[in-house]
């Protein structure tokens, strides 16, 4: 195979360089002339060797969404970017550059074997999305520290390792050390790891070994309960009720209200406050419950919506393979027939026919697709009443709660500006019992300052609670509009993709007919 030419200059990773790797490395017989004369589809290559071109900058791949191999040794590298569209890629070679830091991998999910060979890194990290790796090559860095050997036990598919060549290595306990923190380990080094050797290892190490997998078990331990959280609140953002099955809403009106903090001090409000929150935090429950409930029939009505769909589309295929294997076996013979006949008029009937025979056949197929088209249709408007009317429905609900809420706050209102009236009277004439802060008492300097402080807390939290309706009501009906438009536009995709497929078979069809009857003719 040829190879690219090794200039002494730092090159770029441009699409020529490209195409005439990918033209190189191809295949050079018919196909890979044909696959020249028609241009090469960068999508298409699985493999590409670019080693030996002073390459310093990765760039221009984002075209090879469907590499698993991609050899960039011997270069002039630095970093390690522009690879984020190479979800793919099984095996990446990056031995022999300038690398100084692992990075720039996070999208590489299916890579199973990395080469960082004779680089400059010291460090091992920055690997945590790589969950399939099976072999690490990391000889020939500047790796010091042991602790790198635990960063490596996340990945439980790793079997080879290779660290030769670092300042690691040269440790007395470094391979007693690999050995025991990295059990699953087959090679070190290029060499297979002595089981017995292993077993000592993980003796000499016991203890340590016993205390990592403590703290790893409860980091686990740590991560699943969050994990589980984070899924928790998926689910009820899903629902458009996320934390509502708590006193958030309630806490988050208080959070910013710095007049209600103060007047919260006062003889009688702390009961007051505290029967509000109770009320309030039942209804914010009340609409979480209730949301949750809409949600499954929502997903309930959307899963019944794609199963009558699929089973519409996959009987109509069906109807239409029956028909075409019809048409197949009416006209097994037809093309040897026709071009077996010796009397011109019998061919020109016999012709006639098969061509009048593929003309039905598209007719029938595109009825059935009319037919289908007309059934997914009356199906799609009867869900998208039923989804429309399920959330106006929840919306119309939440709507109502929501206004208890606003009514809860109103009556809260009311009798915390009675009781701040009263204060200020009490002030007024001497007789307040109690002690006020001095921040409370400026409140109650005169009755607009009071009845001020009073109205602005009350309007904090009318505006807390008019925010989180919105807020849902928004959110549900968008839910709901690209959802439907989602719907449309998939079937109008399909209704296209399947013409398209038609009429590309009936063209086929009809293309061995007429280069049957242009070859018989002229001969």
């Amino acid at each position: 195979m040829n190879r690219l030419c090794n200039s002494l200059e730092p090159r770029v990773m441009n699409d020529d360089m490209l195409k005439l790797a990918v033209g190189e490395q191809g295949p050079q017989e018919e196909a890979g002339q044909l696959a020249k004369q028609e241009g090469i589809l960068f999508k298409d290559v699985l493999s590409l060797q670019l080693d030996f071109q002073n390459i310093l900058r990765i760039d221009n791949l984002w075209q090879f969404e469907n590499l698993r191999k991609l050899q960039l040794d011997n270069n002039i590298i630095e970093r390690i970017e522009g690879l984020e569209n190479l979800t793919q890629l099984v095996w990446l070679d990056l031995s022999f550059n300038n690398i100084e830091a692992i990075e720039g991998l996070d999208t590489l999910v299916n890579l199973e074997d990395l080469s960082l060979f004779n680089n400059r890194i010291s460090k091992i990290d920055s690997l945590d999305a790589l969950v399939k790796l099976q072999v690490l090559s990391l000889g020939n860095n500047q790796i010091g520290n042991m602790m790198n050997i635990i960063y490596l036990r996340r990945f439980k598919d790793l079997r080879a390792l290779s660290l030769s060549g670092n300042p690691i290595s040269q440790a007395e306990d470094y391979k007693m050390f690999v050995w025991a923190f990295l059990p699953d380990l087959v090679y070190l080094d290029s060499r297979r790891v002595d089981d017995q050797l292993k077993a000592q290892a993980e003796a000499k190490h016991q203890f340590s070994i016993d205390e990592l997998k403590h703290r790893e078990y409860l980091m686990q331990a740590q991560q699943a309960e969050e994990q589980a959280r984070q899924a928790e609140l998926e689910e009820h953002q899903a629902a458009f009720v996320e934390h509502l099955n708590s006193s958030f809403l309630f806490d988050s009106m208080y959070a910013e209200d710095v007049e209600g903090s103060k007047l919260a001090t006062l003889q009688g409000v702390g009961e007051l406050l505290e029967a509000y929150r109770d009320k309030f935090v039942i209804i914010c429950l009340n609409i979480f419950e209730y949301g949750l409930t809409q949600q499954e029939k929502r997903r309930v009505e959307l899963d019944t919506f794609t199963a009558c769909v699929q089973e519409a589309v996959q009987e109509n295929r069906e109807q239409g393979k029956l028909r075409i294997a019809r048409f197949e076996e009416k006209h097994l013979l037809s093309l040897t027939a026709i071009r077996d006949e010796s009397d011109l008029a019998s061919m020109e009937a016999r012709i006639s026919e098969y061509s009048e025979d593929i003309t039905e056949l598209a007719n029938v197929l595109m009825t059935l697709e009319m037919q289908l088209v007309e059934q997914l249709e009356e199906t799609i408007n009867m869900f998208e009443r039923n989804i429309i009317d399920l959330v106006g429905l929840f919306v119309e609900n939440v709507q109502s709660l929501m206004a208890q809420c606003r009514d809860l706050e109103n009556h809260h209102h009311e009798k915390l500006l009675e009781i701040s009236i009263n204060t200020l009277e009490k002030v007024v004439k001497g007789e307040l019992d109690e002690d006020l802060p001095d921040d409370v008492r400026a409140l109650f300097v005169d009755k607009d300052t009071i009845v001020n402080a009073v109205g602005t807390s009350h309007d904090i939290h009318l505006l807390k609670i008019d925010n989180r309706e919105d807020e849902l009501v928004t959110r549900v009906n968008s839910w709901c509009t690209h959802l439907l438009d989602k719907i449309h536009q998939d079937e109008t995709m399909r209704n296209r993709k399947r013409v398209k497929e038609i009429n590309q078979f009936m063209d086929h069809l009809q293309n061995e007919l007429d280069n049957l009857d242009s070859g018989d003719i002229l001969d």
